[in-house]
């Protein structure tokens, strides 16, 4: 039966001040923050202390800013003006996405077995039009989803292996890509994978291998790669000036949420070397290699975060890479083109799942091989 409309209406008009205390609370303490970053966003860093991570040390102080902003001079009265902007920035620049999708194994079937797919995006924005996207399959057996270990759920095996086939494909075109000047390579997620400090030894260790491998191909090849975060909940720089400002800890706030009012659209914030410890621990020569900033993408949400090799930085690329995602996400209407692309190329849908259990049933018919579904499952393949 349908959920009660009114009744919710009713809940929720008991809790207000509960509601409301919070928001309050929240407000002003976020705008301590907001104070206390205004006198941090100058620092260099030199000024800070060496010995204890602070969530970000500044690594671009000379650009000139206002509340740690760098301004975008980009304005159009049009959609017909941005896109005219875009054709100027993003011609014979190729842009690379890759994205994955995944069956995981299933209770109505008797063998484990996972299906992933990855897809990719490229596009050379030439004027010709041409593009190319494709996909890539794997099949993980009972082997390799390790169902045996009990510390490890078959589908984290699953989600690890898609990781490390994405980052494979980003490798595999990073290293074969002939003018790494002209090209930019997105990473749909946070180079930083705090998320794999909740896992186990083998798990962590199999993320931060497959990341720190990528980290290297794109320092090694000068590729330039960016991993975009369109909602992030990092609090790297609100950590910063919690020790600065010597104000009290408070989870509540990110760092998108401390600078959304202070930005426009285009802008971004100077950048910033990632000194977070926790799992960068584990990085190796790439603990101190990874700068992040962020960017407005929207007029009305909180801006996106842009993590990136230090190189980029060091090379004197930065503006330029900017302009380029900012060209992106003019095309994807606030949303990078080449991710969305690659997301729809790689989605298993409904009718795919069917084709892959349907496909699977034939097989093991063949191959003599002992399969069986559930009663639930073998009706769907009946109907469908």
């Amino acid at each position: 039966m349908p959920v009660n409309s009114s009744q919710i209406r009713q809940l929720l008009a008991t809790k207000r001040k509960a509601f409301t205390d919070f928001d309050r609370s929240t407000f002003q303490v976020i705008d301590a923050y907001r104070r206390g970053w205004k006198r941090c966003c100058q620092l260099s860093d030199q000024e800070l202390p060496a010995a204890v991570p602070l969530g970000a040390r500044p690594l671009e102080t000379k650009t000139p800013q206002v509340d740690g902003m760098v301004r975008s001079t980009w304005g159009w009265s049009s959609r017909e003006e941005s896109l005219a902007w875009v054709r100027q920035v993003l011609t014979d620049v190729t842009t690379f996405a890759v994205d994955g999708s995944q069956i995981f194994p299933s209770k109505d079937i008797s063998l484990p077995i996972a299906l992933i797919q990855i897809g990719w995006f490229e596009n050379p924005h030439s004027p010709s039009g041409h593009y190319d996207k494709d996909i890539r399959l794997e099949v993980m057996t009972p082997q390799d989803l390790q169902v045996s270990n009990q510390g490890q759920p078959a589908d984290r095996r699953v989600n690890i292996r898609r990781f490390e086939l994405e980052i494979e494909r980003l490798i595999e075109y990073m290293q074969t890509y002939p003018c790494p000047q002209r090209c930019l390579v997105f990473f749909d997620g946070a180079l930083v994978v705090t998320f794999a400090e909740a896992f186990d030894a083998d798990s962590r260790d199999a993320y931060v291998k497959a990341m720190t491998r990528l980290l290297a191909v794109s320092a090694e090849t000068r590729v330039p790669l960016v991993g975009y975060v369109d909602t992030s909940y990092a609090r790297d720089l609100t950590t910063l000036v919690q020790h600065q400002a010597a104000l009290p800890e408070c989870d509540a706030i990110h760092d998108a949420q401390l600078l959304n009012p202070l930005m426009n659209w285009g802008d971004r914030t100077a950048l910033y070397r990632c000194d977070r410890g926790g799992i960068l621990d584990l990085y190796g020569e790439q603990c101190d290699r990874i700068a992040f900033c962020y960017l407005k993408t929207t007029r009305e949400g909180y801006p996106a975060r842009l993590e990136m090799p230090s190189w980029i930085w060091e090379d004197g690329r930065l503006d330029a890479l900017i302009d380029w995602v900012r060209a992106e996400v003019v095309v994807g209407s606030g949303y990078p083109y080449a991710i969305e692309t690659a997301d729809q190329t790689a989605v298993l849908q409904a009718q795919d799942r069917h084709i892959f259990f349907r496909s699977l049933q034939d097989w093991a018919q063949q191959s003599a091989v002992n399969l069986r579904f559930s009663r639930k499952m073998a009706s769907k393949l009946r109907r469908r």
